[in-house]
């Protein structure tokens, strides 16, 4: 994938030939979006950033953007510290996608409405993809088959979710019964400045404003857990066992749609995003909120209870102290995920199959507009057969040498 962002900033400015007797003109550098300025190494990290900068794309505003990596630079042997899920250079979707211009959607937001400008980190960038998932209609198979490719920006490590509800998404979808669309825009997770409580997924907990102020509501809901959780499901008394998928889970349910200016809909999908064993929870009596999930390995309650079993085993179980949160060794690195595909619906029929939209998915027009992102919604109404995709990511790790929280 490295090499393909190289040939990929080659193609695009040209090799200078020229018949200039002064020489060849060189070729123009890239301006640089905000997203490349959003990694540096940190002391755990062996990797410079000229290493990182190398693993870069051309987005379609002519800017250069960072996209997909290893965890472990193959040339070097160095490590980055973090990784971005599965490489999608082994999609089929990944010839017609190119490589992902991480943070596209919101360099395009900056232009549409700079009173919204939303920035965010480098690490939460994370990609799934599946090839040829059956699809279903209310668990009941259909012909239909279809290829998915998506990235999230999912950041489960700081204190950005618990208020920020806009988060980059990416969906490409390609099906056996001419069912496709290629998405990118900023999903509006739920509301702004709250959160839902991971282990009774209805409970909205209130944390203080969002950046932007005025982020849009969206439905969906970003389902995290807190203090109260881990007291109910983690911290158990002497013979009971913690329940860790329980009370430190993280569901990132979005509801994603495409729309003309009158609110008709063009395309739908809202894909549930789950992570297992994030490194934060939300503490309201910890530092800015946020709660080390490792933590709880070496707590004991006043009343005897803790944590036992699951991640913890891998802690030293029963030490006082031990490995803090950004420690390779950790179990709470957010490496774990899964995605549910979910549902999947064109409204089509009349085209044409390329729109733009704003940063949000809105304002569908046959013409790009200022901070406007080009969207390809196949020609068809596919709602007869409201088929929905199953969850594609079990059994994977992208854990690797060196990865630990921030991840």
């Amino acid at each position: 994938m490295r090499l393909t962002a190289l040939i990929w900033v080659t193609v695009a400015f040209g090799l200078g030939c020229s018949t200039d007797p002064q020489g060849p003109t060189p070729p123009k550098s890239p301006e640089l979006s905000r997203a490349m300025r959003a990694w540096t190494p940190g002391p755990l990290d062996t990797c410079p950033i000229s290493v990182h900068d190398g693993y870069s794309t051309i987005g379609p505003d002519g800017k250069l953007y960072p996209t997909w990596h290893p965890p472990v630079d193959p040339a070097t042997g160095c490590t980055f510290g973090h990784e971005h899920g599965r490489d999608p250079s082994g999609s089929p979707l990944s010839l017609a996608a190119g490589p992902i211009p991480f943070g596209y959607a919101n360099e395009q937001l900056d232009q549409f409405d700079p009173t919204l400008a939303r920035h965010e980190d480098h690490v939460g960038h994370k990609i799934e993809w599946e090839r040829q998932i059956p699809m279903n209609v209310e668990g009941v198979a259909v012909d239909v088959r279809c290829d998915v490719l998506t990235k999230l920006h999912q950041g489960t490590h700081s204190k950005d979710a618990f208020t920020n509800n806009l988060h980059e998404i990416v969906y490409h979808l390609k099906c056996s019964d001419g069912s496709e669309m290629h998405v990118t825009m900023l999903s509006a997770i739920g509301r702004p400045g709250e959160f839902v409580r991971s282990c009774d997924r209805e409970a909205h907990v209130s944390v203080g404003p969002a950046t932007p102020a005025n982020s849009p509501v969206g439905n969906g809901k970003r389902v995290i857990p807190d203090r109260g959780c881990l007291e109910q499901f983690v911290l158990v008394p002497q013979g009971a066992a913690s329940m860790f998928n329980v009370g430190m889970k993280e569901s990132w349910q979005t509801s994603n749609t495409l729309r003309l200016p009158n609110n008709k809909p063009l395309a739908h999908f809202n894909p549930y995003f789950q992570v297992v064993s994030p490194s934060r929870f939300h503490d309201p009596a910890g530092a800015a909120q946020l709660g080390r999930s490792i933590d709880v390995c070496y707590q004991v309650e006043a009343n005897g209870d803790r944590a036992k079993g699951g991640a913890c085993l891998a802690t030293n179980n029963g030490a006082t102290t031990g490995i803090v949160f950004d420690d390779p060794r950790s179990p709470f690195n957010g490496v774990s995920r899964v995605v549910d595909i979910n549902t999947n619906l064109i409204y089509n029929a009349t085209g044409p199959d390329t729109w733009f939209t704003d940063p949000f998915g809105k304002n569908a027009s046959p013409v790009s507009f200022p901070g406007s992102i080009k969207q390809f919604v196949a020609r068809l109404d596919n709602t007869a057969v409201p088929f929905k995709g199953p969850l594609i990511g079990a059994g994977r790790n992208y854990g690797g040498p060196g990865v630990h929280a921030p991840n």
